[in-house]
């Protein structure tokens, strides 16, 4: 036989109920929208690249080549296509004799131009350093201390600046690239003395997550060797060729 209960009990019972159900509800909301944004949020970056290629590239086809003058609905991803194709050809044909001999003609004529020349000189020298294969810009991961001594920050080493940098400066720096958060494509370029750089183990892919995420995403934890206390701290590597 139950027991008799009084007002009071079954008023607290009422609230505890109503509390647990609200807990689930939001658990399982907020679970809902962690499996959903990272989806939705790269399907609608692909989509937006997609869409933009799309608008700039396909309305530069004839109208006599243009797929939608014979179709009722557009053909999605024709633009992207079409772009791809024609990168691979330009490389395709600067690759050869007569291409290079192209290349060399058109870039002594924008050589000419003033304003031209520096804006192309300084765009083609930043996708050589970035894009070619045997570059080491880029490629690691570094604390220094900025912007004063006991703060850290996260920066990437891109490389070794010149000679003339090196001279004026009293020890041997490094180009190092600090990015601003949330946005790392805006930042600061220091010259940091080798000796007061910190190579971390991370990718440049996992800081740049870190850096995005205002440090809310971290790389994993990586084994670390018991004995390693005791060593000294990783510096910047001498890798990068001399200008």
């Amino acid at each position: 036989m139950d027991e008799p209960t009084t007002p009071a009990a079954r008023d607290t019972r009422l609230r505890r109920s109503r509390f647990s159900l609200t807990r689930h509800v939001r658990a399982n909301f907020l679970a809902g929208i962690l499996v959903t944004a990272p989806v939705a949020i790269t399907l609608y970056a692909v989509w937006a690249v997609v869409s933009w290629f799309d608008q700039e590239v396909v309305p530069l086809i004839p109208a006599k080549y243009n797929p939608a003058t014979y179709l009722d609905f557009p053909l999605p991803g024709l633009g992207l296509l079409i772009a791809v194709v024609v990168l691979y050809l330009i490389g395709a044909l600067t690759a050869g004799l007569f291409g290079r001999y192209l290349m060399g003609l058109g870039e002594r004529l924008v050589g000419r131009v003033p304003i031209v020349r520096g804006i192309y000189s300084a765009t083609k020298q930043i996708a050589e350093t970035v894009l070619a294969k045997q570059s080491n810009a880029f490629r690691e991961v570094a604390l220094i201390e900025y912007p004063r001594k006991g703060t850290w920050t996260m920066g990437f080493i891109t490389g070794k600046p010149t000679s003339e940098i090196i001279a004026n400066t009293a020890d041997d720096v490094v180009s190092v690239f600090v990015p601003t958060t949330p946005v790392p494509s805006a930042g600061f370029l220091l010259f940091v003395p080798r000796t007061e750089i910190l190579v971390l183990d991370m990718t440049v892919e996992e800081g740049l997550k870190m850096v995005v995420s205002l440090g809310m995403v971290a790389p994993p934890e990586r084994r670390v060797n018991p004995t390693a206390g005791s060593e000294p701290p990783r510096l910047a590597r001498t890798s990068t060729t001399e200008p």
